[in-house]
C-alpha cells in the first residue's frame, strides 16, 4: 500500500505530487486546500513521505514500505515536523518555533519537511513572523501549509506557494476506503460515508462507534423535535451537554497519556512529594489541556451544526425537486412531511441562521446562549 492510496477521489492531485517527489529540485512552499474532509493533511503528508522516501527510482517514491515511509506515517521521522495547533489560532511562539526548526539541516533524508496544519488560524502578526522563512527557506527545506481555501490565507503567504486543491471524494470511494482499509461492511460503510458528506475521518469515526451514529442521528433529528420556544430551549441545552460529553470523552483518554508520558520522561515518582521541575512541567501541560479542551468542545459543536445543515439540506433538495441524493435518506419520510410544510425560502434562512452559529461559537459568544438563539430562530 503507497502513501497515495489512501487519497481517495483525488487523481489529479496524486499525479501533481508524484510529479512533484520525482523532481531533484521540487517548490519550495506548497498550499493544499479544499473542505473538510477532503484530505489536505492526508495529502501534505502524503508528499512528505514521498519526499522522504528511500527508493532510488524517482518514480517509485511513496512506497510506503521503506523506514522513512513509515515513520512519516506515525509521525516519527527526524526530518518532519509536522504542526498541528491545540489552539484556536496559531501563536506567535508556536510560529517562532517553527522558523527556527525549518533552519536545522536535514539528518536522515534529503529534505527538512514542515508541514503546518490550520494555517488560516494564523492571524497577520503571526504570518508575518514566518512569510521571510517560507518565502526564501534553507535549501533543503520545504513548508507544506494546509487551510480550507486560499482565501482563508494571508496574500503574503499564498502568493509565495505552490496550489494544490483538492475536492470532496465521491461517496463510493469513501465506502471503498472504509472496507479495504478498516474492514467495515459494506452497508454500513456505504451509510457511513453517506451521513459523513465523504469526510474520511468523520466516516471512519460513524463506522467503529455505534455512540456517534446515534448523537448525530439526535442532533439531525432536531428540527422534528422543535414545537415551541420551550422545546427550543431545552433542545439547545441538550445539544450543548451532548457536546460536552463527547469533547470530555474525546479529551480524557488523551490527556491521562499525555500525563503518564510526561512523567516518564521526566523521570518523576511514582508517589509523594513532585519536585518543582516535574510540578512546574505537570502545570504548563494541564495549561494547554485546558485551551485544548476548549477548542475540542467548540470543534464538537461545530461538527454537530454541520449536521444539522444536512437536514435542511435534504429539505430543500425536495422543496425545489433537484433530484440528488438524501444525506439522510433514513428520514425520507419526515422530511417529505417538514418540506410540504414550508417553503425554500424559510429553508435558506434556517441554514443561514446555523451559518452566523458557527461563527459564533468560533469567538468569545457562550455556546448555550448562541445554541438557544439558534433554535428559537429555526421554529
Amino acid at each position: 500500500m503507497t502513501v497515495w492510496d489512501e487519497l481517495v477521489g483525488q487523481d489529479a492531485v496524486v499525479a501533481q505530487l508524484q510529479r512533484a517527489a520525482q523532481d531533484e529540485r521540487p517548490t519550495h512552499a506548497w498550499l493544499f486546500t479544499g473542505p473538510p474532509g477532503s484530505g489536505r493533511s492526508s495529502a501534505a503528508l502524503a508528499l512528505a513521505a514521498a519526499l522522504l522516501c528511500e527508493q532510488p527510482d524517482p518514480s517509485e517514491r511513496g512506497c510506503g514500505r521503506c523506514t522513512s515511509c513509515r515513520t512519516v506515517a506515525s509521525g516519527s521521522h527526524a526530518d518532519l515536523t509536522h504542526f498541528r495547533t491545540e489552539h484556536n489560532e496559531i501563536r506567535i511562539d508556536d510560529a517562532r518555533e517553527l522558523v527556527v526548526r525549518a533552519q536545522d539541516k536535514p539528518s536522515v533524508g534529503r529534505w527538512r519537511v514542515m508541514v503546518v496544519e490550520d494555517a488560516d488560524r494564523m492571524v497577520e502578526r503571526t504570518s508575518n513572523v514566518m512569510l521571510k522563512a517560507i518565502e526564501e527557506p534553507p535549501p533543503n527545506t520545504i513548508w507544506l501549509l494546509c487551510a480550507p481555501s486560499p482565501m482563508d490565507v494571508l496574500v503574503t503567504i499564498r502568493s509565495r506557494c505552490r496550489p494544490v486543491t483538492l475536492r470532496i471524494p465521491p461517496v463510493e470511494a469513501v465506502a471503498e476506503l472504509l472496507e479495504t482499509r478498516d474492514g467495515v461492511p459494506p452497508a454500513l460503510a456505504a451509510e457511513c460515508a453517506r451521513l459523513a458528506q465523504s469526510h474520511v475521518g468523520v466516516a471512519r469515526r460513524l463506522a467503529q462507534y455505534d455512540d456517534a451514529r446515534e448523537r448525530r442521528r439526535r442532533v439531525v433529528e432536531l428540527p422534528l423535535r422543535l414545537g415551541g420556544v420551550a422545546d427550543a430551549v431545552r433542545e439547545a441545552d441538550r445539544l450543548t451537554k451532548l457536546a460536552e460529553e463527547e469533547a470530555t470523552a474525546d479529551a480524557e483518554t488523551r490527556h491521562e497519556e499525555e500525563r503518564a508520558h510526561l512523567m516518564v520522561a521526566l523521570g518523576a515518582p511514582e508517589s509523594g512529594r513532585m519536585p518543582p521541575s516535574v510540578r512546574s512541567a505537570l502545570k504548563r501541560l494541564e495549561d494547554d489541556q485546558k485551551r485544548r479542551s476548549k477548542r475540542i468542545r467548540t470543534d464538537t459543536l461545530d461538527r454537530f451544526l454541520i449536521d444539522l445543515t444536512t437536514f435542511y439540506r435534504d429539505v430543500l433538495t425536495l422543496q425545489l425537486g433537484t433530484g440528488s441524493h438524501l444525506v439522510n435518506s433514513h428520514l425520507e419520510a419526515p422530511l417529505q412531511d417538514y418540506a410540504a410544510n414550508s417553503s425554500p425560502e424559510e429553508s435558506l434562512k434556517r441554514i443561514d441562521v446555523i451559518t452566523r452559529t458557527r461563527s459564533r461559537i468560533r469567538t468569545n459568544a457562550a455556546a448555550g446562549l448562541a445554541f438557544e438563539a439558534m433554535a428559537v430562530s429555526l421554529l
